[in-house]
């Protein structure tokens, strides 16, 4: 149907024309406009595209173009408006824009990895393993060259981010535009994502009472490094369990109750 040229791709670099095909259907013009208007609360369409916004931004995050402005002057007639409109486009966008278009991406591309038998052999069978983690954005030095060494400059901002080992991808961001927000501020909107059968793994910061509670609540489950401040009583006193490759284990109970006066007891293992 596409004719001979096509087919010689096919036969000398399928993999590369299975990967631009997967990328097309899921992140190409046409899908990504019609995706962009069911999902956008604030911005509209006018004559701007947010595909093309998005094939700017995708040159800049690639390091095919240092800049937006040098992606824009190499495709400007292509773009059809003003650097300016672009700048602006790109200043409005909804910090909810950004998130959902993660997880529209990880949701359109699991089923086609799972097609192709692309999965990894999962880390802990019978658990959806997903790994948690902040992730703050670089700072910018394309500031006025006498702000650049203030140090009450605006901070760009953070994210908790989502990954799942097992199909590779990142599936879930929570985005922040207050660059001094502490992450535990994104808890909340974490947790309500959690569900039975998941097993969350993240650094000691993500050790909080209310993290760790409502995770057990939900019917999930975590291996989180414990933070010093988490109030907690031992149920059990530590029993060694042998040596790994890293060290000897341990392990114990303990008891911790939550801010209704709910009783959680957890498994608390010790590395030496």
């Amino acid at each position: 149907m596409l004719g001979a040229v096509f087919e010689r791709f096919v036969d000398h670099s399928p993999i590369s024309v299975m990967v631009r095909g997967t990328l097309e259907r899921v992140l190409g013009a046409d899908p990504l406009d019609l995706w962009y208007e069911r999902t956008a609360q604030k911005q509209y369409t006018r004559a701007l595209l947010f595909s093309t916004v998005y094939d700017l931004m995708s040159q800049v995050v690639f390091r095919i173009q240092p800049s937006v402005h040098a992606a824009y002057r190499a495709q400007a007639a292509q773009v059809g408006t003003s650097v300016v409109s672009v700048y602006n486009k790109l200043q409005e966008l909804e910090t909810r824009t950004s998130a959902e278009l993660v997880r529209y991406s990880a949701r359109k591309l699991e089923p086609l990895i799972e097609h192709v038998g692309g999965e990894r052999a999962s880390w802990l069978p019978g658990y959806h393993v997903k790994i948690v983690d902040g992730n703050a954005i670089e700072a910018s030095e394309h500031r006025l060259k006498e702000l650049r060494g203030v140090e009450a400059g605006a901070l760009p901002g953070k994210s908790l981010v989502v990954y799942e080992p097992a199909s590779g991808l990142v599936s879930d961001v929570f985005p922040c535009e207050d660059g001094h927000a502490q992450e535990r501020s994104l808890f909340t909107a974490v947790l309500r994502t959690v569900q039975a059968g998941d097993l969350w793994i993240a650094d000691r910061n993500f050790c909080t009472r209310e993290f760790l509670c409502d995770i057990d609540a939900r019917g999930a489950s975590f291996v989180i490094r414990q933070h010093r401040g988490l109030p907690f009583e031992i149920v059990s006193p530590l029993r060694p369990l042998g040596r790994v490759e890293t060290g000897q284990i341990a392990e114990q109970r303990v008891r911790v109750v939550d801010a209704q006066d709910g009783v959680h007891v957890f498994r608390r293992l010790r590395m030496k």
